[in-house]
């Protein structure tokens, strides 16, 4: 059997925490162009978008796979979309489980779940389901479904200091 490998590693290991789900049945280009949206978002401010997703008040603007999605008034709030924008709710919904799940990572780490950030987030194709549908004339045409591998890499922000001018001075940058 072979073991699952994320894609990349954290920087500090002690200051992130990760979170995959394999084989999920959602659509792919939906949850990658949410992924795509949460990306260096805070925790909190990621979870706030997902749900103002889930209650349509925010929208997933679609950059790559944006052929036949329609335009609303929503997608203006996301600059060089064209107002091309959709809310993908189950891909909402199964990103905010896996948020969820590195979040009681973090708190049973002992991390400030405040100062994380979505440094990684990556959503893969998964194997194609293969189901059949009945057509006329007594055919059988495949009906495939599309899911997907997801994993997420939350780190701690640090606050960089600057150097200071003087020796011996301690300044803080914010």
């Amino acid at each position: 059997m072979v073991k699952n490998k994320y894609s990349t590693e954290p920087k500090n290991t002690a200051k992130a925490v990760k979170a995959r789900g394999s084989a999920l049945r959602v659509h792919f280009k939906n949850t990658r162009e949410t992924a795509k949206a949460i990306k260096g978002m805070t925790l909190t401010k990621a979870q706030r978008f997902l749900n103002d997703v889930l209650a349509h008040k925010q929208a997933v603007p679609f950059r790559r796979y944006n052929r036949g999605v329609g335009r609303h008034a929503q997608g203006k709030n996301h600059p060089k979309v064209n107002s091309v924008c959709r809310w993908p709710e189950k891909s909402a919904e199964i990103i905010l489980s896996l948020l969820k799940n590195a979040e009681s990572s973090a708190e049973f780490k002992k991390l400030n779940t405040d100062a994380l950030q979505v440094s990684h987030i990556q959503v893969n194709r998964a194997p194609k389901l293969r189901r059949r549908t009945y057509r006329a004339h007594g055919r059988i045409n495949p009906f495939m479904y599309n899911p997907s591998h997801i994993e997420i890499i939350l780190e701690e922000k640090v606050s960089k200091v600057k150097k200071p001018k003087k020796t011996g001075e301690i300044v803080k940058a914010e």
